[in-house]
C-alpha cells in the first residue's frame, strides 16, 4: 500500500511522495504535507517558469524566486505563469 498524506494544496488525503524532494527540514515538511499529484504539478510549473524566464539556477535570486513561487503554488496563492500559457480546460 502506498503512503498517503493530507495534502496542503488539495486539503484531502492523497498518495504521498516516496522520498523528501529537497534536503533538510523543508524537504521533510513537503514530504509530510504535499501529495505526489501536487508535487508533479509544481515540477511542471517550475520547468515552464525556468524555461520561459530563462532562469539561471546558479543565481541565488532565481532560486529565491522559485522558492517563493513553490510556496505560493502549494498554498493555492496566485503564481506566475509562462507568457501566453493557457492551462488545459478541465471537464
Amino acid at each position: 500500500m502506498s503512503r498517503t498524506v493530507v495534502c496542503r494544496k488539495y486539503g484531502k488525503e492523497l498518495e504521498g511522495l516516496d522520498n523528501p524532494p529537497l534536503p533538510g527540514s523543508k524537504g521533510e515538511e513537503i514530504f509530510n504535507t504535499v501529495s505526489r499529484q501536487a508535487w508533479q504539478q509544481w515540477q511542471h510549473l517550475q520547468t515552464m517558469l525556468i524555461n520561459e524566464k530563462s532562469l539561471d539556477m546558479r543565481d541565488p535570486q532565481a532560486r529565491k524566486y522559485l522558492t517563493e513561487q513553490r510556496e505560493k503554488f502549494l498554498d493555492n496563492d496566485t503564481t506566475d505563469h509562462a507568457e501566453g500559457y493557457v492551462p488545459p480546460a478541465t471537464d
